[in-house]
């Protein structure tokens, strides 16, 4: 019997947004002149009949170069600055150490809103890196079945903790917004890089210049990445193909924004600054990190608890308010 003849295997073409358009691409294009090929179709479908469309092509450049250099630069770059930050500066200690007082930063409501929409927007996150990355970094290491896997119920996962994180995002902008709005301390909060600069912390009110601006990012880019996204989830029933593709982009650089401010937000409340986790822990914080880092605001509950103020009697100093 003779020997099967040796067949040659066939290279597959590179897929289309990781090469360069080919003269036949450039030709039809320039002759299309932004205008599409298209056809009447009998199926309610009517986007089905668009054979070409020049945006197409945009998009499929920024899904697949953009993106993913847009978002890589953002989450790895804010690492690596956070890293050498930390390398630099070290730890933010507490000057005047604890005093083994503590006073009520959050109450148990608003460290319950904040958990619900930070875990929401973790998972949210690693699953849209997961579909910009993933086929390319995760997929050569675990396997197409378990990629597949991961990235299926990631996709599923990403649906429906959008419906949380959205209501999150509403509740902490009605908690926040009356202490988040601008004030001229925080210009001088912001030129002394919040404490960096020199050997004083600048007063702040309850929240600082750097945590208000976490809360507009948050807000706004919560805002815009939970409208896009539900209209990704429920395509054209608002928005056309070219509609869509604008969606996906605003909600995909917005979310690269966020998870680089809330990488430096995780930063400060954990590693970066000690004493600072208990605000979302326990939600008591120690006396002299809050004068440390929130004078204003210590003085103002200071001033409410004036009833627990023995004037004149020789006691121990005033309590601040909430305090243990």
């Amino acid at each position: 019997e003779a020997a099967p003849t040796p067949v040659a295997p066939v290279t597959a073409p590179p897929p289309e947004g990781t090469r360069g358009p080919t003269a036949e691409e450039r030709e039809l294009e320039a002759a299309l002149k932004g205008e599409r090929i298209q056809g009447r179709i009998s199926i309610p479908n009517q986007s089905a009949g668009v054979l070409v469309q020049p945006e197409g092509r945009d998009w499929r450049v920024f899904h697949n170069r953009t993106l993913p250099w847009v978002a890589g630069t953002a989450v790895v770059g804010t690492v690596v600055l956070l890293a050498l930050f930390f390398l630099i500066r070290g730890r933010v200690r507490v000057r005047e150490g604890f005093s083994g007082r503590t006073m009520l930063r959050f109450t148990f409501f608003e460290r319950a809103v904040h958990w619900m929409t930070a875990s929401s927007f973790i998972v949210l996150a690693l699953s849209g890196l997961n579909l910009t990355f993933g086929r390319d970094v995760l997929r050569p290491v675990i396997g197409p079945e378990a990629f597949t896997t991961l990235s299926h119920w990631g996709k599923t996962a990403h649906n429906f903790l959008a419906f949380p994180f959205t209501l999150g995002i509403l509740l902490l902008f009605i908690m926040w917004v009356g202490g988040n709005l601008p004030t001229r301390g925080d210009v001088t909060w912001l030129m002394q890089g919040g404490g960096m600069i020199g050997h004083t912390n600048p007063k702040a009110d309850r929240f600082n210049a750097g945590q208000k601006g976490i809360f507009w990012i948050t807000v706004l880019g919560g805002a815009a990445v939970a409208v896009s996204g539900y209209l990704l989830v429920f395509p054209f029933t608002v928005l056309d193909v070219n509609g869509q593709q604008w969606a996906h982009m605003v909600h995909g650089i917005i979310s690269a924004v966020m998870m680089a401010a809330i990488l430096a937000h995780i930063y400060i409340g954990t590693l970066g600054m000690e004493g600072a986790f208990s605000a979302m822990g326990s939600g008591q914080v120690d006396y002299n990190w809050a004068r440390e880092h929130h004078e204003l605001w210590v003085d103002q509950e200071l001033a409410k608890a004036h009833d627990t103020v023995r004037p004149g009697s020789g006691g121990p100093a005033p309590r601040p308010a909430g305090a243990d």
